[in-house]
């Protein structure tokens, strides 16, 4: 079977793009693993299906695929490229656009080539924490933000080695059997944080961690570091921007924003 599909990047993180309106097309973990090898595939951080609404109450469904084939709740990322990828083929109203994911419902739109993402609500918070591992002690914070993730803070964040570092996090048994996604951020004198993650399911660094970056905000809010909105920098030179309402440790009205692009479109067989 040949499909076409569109590659796409939110800030460096990419991902295979396929159009499935119709509900068609059904991918094995082996066929998306494939899909995004860099070197045998077409190569990207995760594959994202743009699938008919589930109801009434949204346009469409954003299937969201690891590059190790694993299907997972949300990517903040990839659903930036989901938002102008629906929009493109014609779902929403040319502005806006309502999807259902994993994680649940999400709102979205787009202006200036600037997409805002309202993500679900951050859950599982768990703060000041300490975990030991081969490669040292880290003081960190937990929560859920779509998907699970580590925040650590440290004073030089070019410093980290961090496949490492972040694997020894990501396979932690504290956080067994699932893992979580590890964030190392530093506060810049600019008030920018810089942000580098290592990705659960790409088992590496990504170029940048939507829902990662938004982990960092809220915990950089709740520990005094920083107040929404929140601009971060990620390795791949973007700046994302973080806003939220606090009310304590509550957090509600989560947004992301940054860019999402084309880079180019093809068929591949399946």
């Amino acid at each position: 079977m040949e499909i076409a599909f569109t590659k796409m990047h939110g800030a460096g993180n990419d991902f295979v793009m396929i159009e499935n309106l119709d509900g068609k097309i059904e991918l094995t973990s082996e066929q998306v693993a494939k899909l995004c090898d860099r070197r045998f595939g077409i190569g990207a951080d995760g594959l994202i299906l743009l699938n008919p609404p589930a109801d009434s109450s949204t346009e469409a469904t954003m299937i969201y695929y690891n590059a190790d084939g694993g299907r997972v709740d949300m990517c903040g990322n990839g659903a930036r490229c989901f938002t102008s990828f629906a929009l493109q083929n014609g779902v929403g109203d040319g502005s806006s656009v309502s999807f259902t994911t994993d994680a649940g419902p999400m709102t979205a739109t787009a202006k200036d080539g600037q997409f805002t993402i309202r993500l679900t609500p951050m859950r599982d918070l768990r703060l000041d924490q300490t975990l030991v591992t081969p490669h040292g002690t880290y003081s960190y914070h937990f929560m859920n933000t779509g998907v699970e993730h580590v925040v650590t803070f440290v004073e030089d964040v070019s410093s980290i080695d961090i496949k490492p570092e972040g694997s020894a996090v990501r396979y932690h048994q504290d956080f067994a059997p699932k893992g979580t996604n590890a964030n190392f951020a530093q506060i810049q004198e600019n008030g920018i944080i810089k942000v580098r993650t290592y990705e659960r399911g790409v088992e590496d660094e990504t170029l940048a961690c939507g829902t990662g970056v938004t982990a960092v905000a809220i915990a950089a809010s709740l520990k005094g570091l920083a107040q929404a909105p929140v601009s971060l920098l990620v390795a791949g030179g973007d700046v994302l921007t973080i806003d939220f309402d606090r009310d304590g440790e509550s957090v509600s009205n989560v947004t992301l924003t940054g860019p999402a692009k084309n880079v180019f479109t093809g068929t591949v067989e399946i």
